[in-house]
């Protein structure tokens, strides 16, 4: 059996480290985690460490397209 032709867009692939760094929130804002977070944590204070762990807005426009464009299917 023939396979069904399909009209209309075509797929877009999203970038996986994108997709894994990067989150949007219920109002649309594009956050990230911090890095740093594997090695070399042994002599940092506590709050150093919970501070790590705090996602923070990603500023600057054409960055936040780019996120976008690499990860069409993010979704809020």
């Amino acid at each position: 059996m023939p396979r069904k032709q399909t009209v209309g867009k075509f797929k877009l692939k999203t970038h996986k480290a994108t997709s894994k760094r990067f989150r949007m929130t219920g109002s649309g804002i594009v956050v990230r985690t911090k890095g740093g977070k594997s090695h070399f944590r042994r002599r940092s204070s506590d709050r150093t460490k919970a501070l790590l762990s705090e996602m923070i807005v990603v500023e600057g426009k054409k960055t936040i397209q780019r996120i976008k464009r690499l990860a069409p299917y993010m979704e809020k």
